[in-house]
């Protein structure tokens, strides 16, 4: 790969073996640990660490201070706000050594996590779905869905442009910027073809 198919700060860390895609920057005080894989387009705010085994997709943005431990898959497209955490084993004690226990924690795409929230592991994250600022998610979260709170409780529906959705008597909804329309069926919500 080609020193400039990606940037990297020189206050950052890179240890090999890891990819990191076309366009992705990496800036001050973060560290890409080995075997990591990093999409194109991708931008990882300062003091971001990237775990062995890590999986981000493409377009994915970290914003600063944040690590992405062991475990956690993001797909495409995925927000993860300033400060926010992942955890990765359960029941973690110092003294009891527990690295084959990792729990695995996948964030769809286009989902958004908002700042200081935390992902308890082993609780994915739907497609396009919102965890709001603070939230602390103990739960799977399905598509689309929009929680908050301690523990978070799902409060609505998002477009995949970031709106809340309102449904009609017929359970559909429309995005107000995309134009996009929305189904809600059997606690589900699905986009419009």
């Amino acid at each position: 790969m080609n020193k400039n198919d990606f940037f990297i700060h020189e206050t950052a860390v890179k240890d090999e073996p890891c990819e990191i895609g076309e366009g992705t920057k990496i800036w001050h005080f973060s560290h890409i640990m080995k075997n990591s894989r990093i999409g194109k387009n991708c931008n990882l705010g300062q003091n971001v660490v990237v775990s062995p085994d890590v999986v981000l997709g493409n377009n994915v943005k970290v914003q600063n201070n944040i690590s992405i431990y062991t475990g956690v898959i993001c797909e495409d497209d995925v927000f993860l706000g300033p400060s926010m955490v992942f955890t990765n084993v359960i029941n973690p004690r110092s003294a009891v050594p527990r690295r084959d226990q990792y729990a695995k924690t996948t964030v769809r795409k286009g989902a958004t996590i908002g700042a200081n929230a935390t992902i308890v592991c082993g609780n994915d994250i739907g497609r396009y779905a919102f965890i709001g600022a603070g939230a602390v998610v103990t739960k799977a979260i399905p598509d689309y869905a929009l929680v908050v709170g301690n523990p978070s409780k799902q409060i609505g529906w998002m477009s995949e442009y970031g709106h809340r959705l309102h449904f009609d008597e017929h359970n559909r909804a429309q995005c107000p910027e995309s134009k996009d329309f929305y189904i809600l069926e059997n606690g589900q919500v699905k986009k419009e073809n």
